[in-house]
């Protein structure tokens, strides 16, 4: 008997155990779940309040700028600068340099830096021309001195036959200010030399300057000691071929305001020149050129061309050459 109950009591133990572990997972059919978070259905978004909000800081004794909320009509307010800012001297370097040391290298200074007083000759074309009239030859030059805002400029062209006659040369004197980028108003004075007859002077204004897409322009009004008003009108541009090869087209209109039989030039539209120049720079500064030139008298004046037994159009051959330096 005492066997037997020993035998018996581990059974009964083990079976005890597995009893209260059935009933433990009674009615589950997964495992425990995890324990709840915490802050499980809590907003982590929010941020605590600012402990500023509400407050007007403009109190805190910083300066007071004008931003675009002080604007008027899109303009900040200006207000006038302290008393003390006009105190001290119109450069404070004054202070602890010699002011006139400071002066001269504030001018030396300006002239370093914008201006610059250049001097520069361009001569546009020396060129002999051949068609069905007489083989002749012309110039065409300008230049200047000054700097960038204020210049002197010099024109003048003429032309003859190679003979050696000379027909009638053009001086201009000019006063030329830049009002724009790549614009300059010109007035002075022409004067017109004519070995074979009356000399002229003329009253000139002018416009000359670089249009978008660089056509080079100029437009000039002349009003002469004896009243009459003429006025020309050039535009020319620089087709570059290759680094050396340039083709430049140009035309050339004049009018008048009434007619000049002396000189015989009609009222109106007088005469249309067109040119096609192709060059080849050696150098920037020097190119030789051949091309074709026409021209055409219009109006009145093609009748006084015929009336002087000259052919109102003209086609010719050019060589030449163009220069600056």
């Amino acid at each position: 008997m005492k066997y037997l109950t020993l035998a018996i009591a581990p059974l009964v133990l083990v079976a005890g155990q597995a009893a209260a572990q059935s009933q433990g997972h009674a009615g589950h059919g997964a495992p425990t779940p995890a324990a709840a978070d915490p802050h499980a259905g809590h907003d982590m978004g929010s941020a605590p309040a600012d402990p500023h909000a509400g407050h007007d800081m403009s109190s805190m004794g910083g300066p007071n700028i004008p931003t675009s909320v002080d604007s008027v009509g899109g303009r900040l307010v200006e207000t006038p600068p302290p008393a003390g800012a006009r105190s001290g001297p119109a450069h404070a370097a004054d202070l602890v340099f010699d002011p006139a040391e400071m002066a001269a290298s504030r001018r030396q200074l300006l002239v370093e830096n914008g201006d610059v007083r250049t001097t520069a000759v361009l001569i546009d074309s020396i060129e002999a021309s051949f068609g069905d009239g007489e083989d002749s030859y012309s110039w065409n030059a300008q230049g200047w001195t000054g700097g960038d805002i204020n210049r002197f400029w010099w024109k003048t062209e003429g032309e003859g036959d190679l003979r050696g006659k000379l027909d009638e040369v053009e001086v201009q004197a000019l006063y030329s200010r830049a009002v724009a980028p790549f614009w300059d108003v010109q007035a002075g004075v022409r004067h017109d030399f004519r070995p074979d007859g009356k000399d002229t002077t003329h009253l000139t204004v002018g416009l000359q300057g670089v249009a978008p897409y660089w056509f080079e322009m100029g437009a000039a009004a002349f009003l002469s000691t004896d009243g009459d008003l003429t006025a020309r009108v050039e535009a020319e541009y620089d087709l570059r071929l290759t680094q050396r090869w340039i083709l430049q087209p140009a035309i050339e209109v004049d009018l008048s305001a009434s007619d000049l039989p002396e000189l015989g030039i009609g009222a109106g539209l007088t005469s249309v020149t067109a040119g096609l120049r192709l060059r080849y720079e050696i150098r920037k500064e020097f190119a030789p050129y051949v091309g074709v030139e026409w021209s055409r008298a219009l109006g009145e004046t093609a009748d006084y061309a015929k009336a002087d037994d000259r052919e109102p159009d003209d086609t010719r051959f050019v060589v030449g050459l163009k220069a600056w330096f």
